[in-house]
């Protein structure tokens, strides 16, 4: 099992006011499966994202990532399971404008100090991945929105890690784009990669092989979809 979440709790404090956004959640997702977690906005979908991808820690309850107590961890430890482990895909690319496809994909191996040649061959195998090796020198804003995200992906892909996680990676794209990212992900899910995607969209969820919904910080459902 790659995540087990038991009795998970996450309560801000807002003032004076507690704000229940986690009463309880219980979830475990296996290596090579497909979730997209869903809900209304406050149902505790962000909240279940940043605790899963080690950017927050719960109030109480357990978060195993691949054996390790993650609920357990310091600032310095998270970042290093962060790092190592979890590749990031965000809705509004976050790409540096000045530097190239490349060198954007490399930035993680840089951060991880991965020596230039070797880090450079691993980004150029991860643009491949997702059909941009002829657009590695290009800066973002020559390249489409589409390509754009697809960098986004390489660099998420480039340090091999046990996830991919995918906060509304359709969001700032049309429809047809949309559905072109889509596809580079069921693709790379198809050759091992674990994916959790966080939407919104039902059209977008159900290129997942499992729907997670939340509401009021629990799930409302679990379900697993059928392939035909």
């Amino acid at each position: 099992m790659l995540i087990d979440v038991r009795s998970l709790v996450k309560t801000y404090e807002i003032g004076k006011i507690q704000v229940n956004a986690l009463c309880g959640v219980n979830m475990q997702i296996n290596d090579n499966e497909y979730v997209a977690i869903m809900g209304p906005s406050g149902s505790g979908k962000s909240t279940l994202m940043n605790i899963i991808g080690c950017l927050d820690t719960p109030t109480s309850g357990e978060y195993q990532f691949g054996g390790e107590y993650v609920s357990k961890m310091n600032d310095d430890q998270l970042a290093d399971i962060r790092n190592r482990k979890i590749g990031f895909v965000f809705q509004t690319f976050n790409l540096l404008p000045r530097a190239n496809a490349l060198h954007n994909v490399e930035l993680p191996l840089i951060y991880a100090g991965v020596p230039t040649s070797k880090r450079r061959e691993q980004a150029k195998g991860a643009l491949e991945r997702v059909g941009l090796g002829d657009r590695m020198h290009h800066k973002p804003n020559e390249l489409s929105g589409g390509q754009r995200q697809r960098v986004a992906i390489a660099r998420a892909l480039v340090n091999n890690p046990s996830i991919i996680l995918a906060d509304e990676p359709t969001g700032n794209l049309d429809s047809k784009t949309g559905e072109e990212i889509m596809a580079v992900l069921a693709e790379l899910n198809a050759q091992g990669n674990t994916i959790i995607l966080v939407t919104h969209d039902e059209h977008i969820a159900s290129h997942s092989r499992r729907i997670i919904r939340l509401r009021d910080g629990l799930i409302e459902e679990d379900r697993t979809l059928s392939r035909n």
